[in-house]
């Protein structure tokens, strides 16, 4: 539970932020940011399911409307964040809410989001701990822990020996330093996800190179 706990005094004070609920505006917008960074584009499709908490408030403590912004890219203390249903249909982004109020979740502060464009479709589910922090538990049935408290690569990959080596060295000869990795995969020999904290925000040179690594399917990093 380490990654569930606070850093600073300012993360107890919580963000600078649109109102009016840390846990249910800044959180959810956060859970929603992280979901575009992962997804890269804006979906043709978004679907929100809301569990417990989130679904028995959402509309009054614009959770709705936080996630929607989040996958808009929008800050927490963006202006324009209360619009943010207006924007994503002039967009072309259709939403739907689904809530689940009598559904029992690990969290009360549970959203399970589903992006679809074209033949594209990805699930994620967040949570939203307090004071605007988040964790991402799940990315399409793997069981994942993402606080987005430094910046991150989520890397999905096949199961073969040296992915890791391949990874880490290309990190390594760009002198970025990892913080902390996790890696979880389906079955030996099938999908994987890499998630790795590090310690430089500067990883453009180094996210390129990666890309061109043989079986791995996807990169995505957010700061």
């Amino acid at each position: 539970m380490d990654n569930l706990r606070y850093r600073s005094v300012f993360d107890i004070i919580g963000p600078v932020m649109v109102g009016p609920s840390s846990s249910h505006t800044a959180g959810a917008a956060r859970i929603g940011k992280i979901v575009r960074s992962i997804f890269g584009e804006l979906p043709d499709k978004l679907e929100i399911h809301l569990y417990e908490s989130f679904a028995k408030t959402y509309r009054g403590h614009g959770t709705d409307v936080a996630l929607v912004a989040g996958v808009l890219g929008m800050e927490t203390d963006d202006e324009n964040l209360p619009d943010a249903p207006r924007i994503a249909y002039e967009q072309g982004m259709e939403v739907a809410y689904i809530p689940h109020p009598e559904e029992r979740s690990d969290h009360p502060n549970t959203a399970r989001l589903i992006c679809k464009k074209g033949n594209r479709t990805m699930t994620v589910t967040g949570i939203s701990i307090g004071g605007g922090m988040i964790q991402v538990t799940e990315l399409n049935g793997f069981d994942i822990s993402i606080s987005a408290g430094m910046p991150t690569f989520v890397i999905i990959h096949e199961d073969v020996p040296g992915m890791i080596a391949r990874v880490s060295n290309v990190l390594s000869n760009h002198f970025i330093n990892i913080a902390k990795m996790n890696v979880t995969r389906e079955a030996k020999g099938e999908k994987a996800i890499m998630i790795l904290e590090v310690d430089s925000s500067n990883v453009d040179e180094a996210y390129e190179e990666m890309k061109k690594i043989p079986r791995l399917h996807a990169v995505n990093f957010f700061n």
